[in-house]
């Protein structure tokens, strides 16, 4: 109940903070420097109709990625559908029918690994998007909106890089991990992205909660509620 609760809950605001602050209430998504998350990158703003989001171009990047997560799968399946309400627990008696991930739409879980791929475009620009906060009106601050964004950049950084999907794709498909220089190297690799992958839970939640934190800090400042207490130099 916990987890549906929460999924509902980001799913609703993130509705209202990519859809409806700005052309039904006017709060602006970018202010002083700090651009909301949802909406990076900023794709031609200028040449959109009012009516029509940047948000819409971008999201259903992270969306897709996040849906098609193993950890988000076992999460909501259980939350939303009781598919099965815990380990060891049988099927409710209204799954006969259900045909699991082979028919539409939840054959669609198996692009997993090509939203992972995509997922890293919006990240990348999160991380420019955070080193140029650091500039603002001809002077250079560390700000408190500033660290949200870092540190929002960095926990989606941790939650792209713990994936199943990329810990297989750096380690999986080979028979001898020690035979020869690349498989070492890979070994290597795949046991840095599989220390990740164990808090891979911890960085799902904790990216979640920053995406929305550093929206709604920007959207608080838009509306001129607080301040943004920094350092300037």
């Amino acid at each position: 109940m916990a987890i549906g609760l929460v999924f509902t809950g980001f799913i609703i605001y993130s509705l209202i903070s990519s859809l409806f602050w700005l052309p039904e209430f006017g709060v602006a998504y970018e202010v002083e420097g700090y651009l909301s998350p949802f909406f990076s990158p900023l794709i031609a703003p200028g040449l959109l109709p009012p009516w029509f989001s940047p948000a819409i171009l971008v999201l259903w990047i992270p969306l897709g990625f996040r849906t098609t997560c193993y950890y988000y799968r076992k999460a909501y399946y259980r939350a939303f559908f009781f598919d099965p309400p815990a380990c060891a627990v049988g099927e409710p008696w209204f799954h006969r029918r259900y045909a699991m991930e082979r028919k539409f739409p939840f054959i669609l879980q198996n692009l997993h690994r090509l939203f992972l791929y995509l997922a890293f475009i919006p990240l990348a620009f999160l991380w420019l998007d955070a080193f140029l906060s650091l500039r603002h009106h001809d002077g250079w601050r560390i700000g408190l909106g500033g660290v949200l964004l870092f540190v929002n950049a960095a926990l989606l950084s941790g939650y792209s890089l713990s994936c199943h999907s990329l810990r297989h794709l750096v380690g999986g498909g080979l028979d001898c991990f020690s035979c020869d220089a690349r498989t070492r190297a890979r070994h290597g690799l795949w046991q840095r992205v599989t220390g990740l992958n164990r808090n891979h839970a911890m960085w799902a939640w904790a990216s979640l909660a920053s995406v929305i934190a550093a929206d709604v800090y920007i959207r608080l400042l838009a509306i001129g509620l607080i301040g943004d207490p920094a350092l300037r130099f």
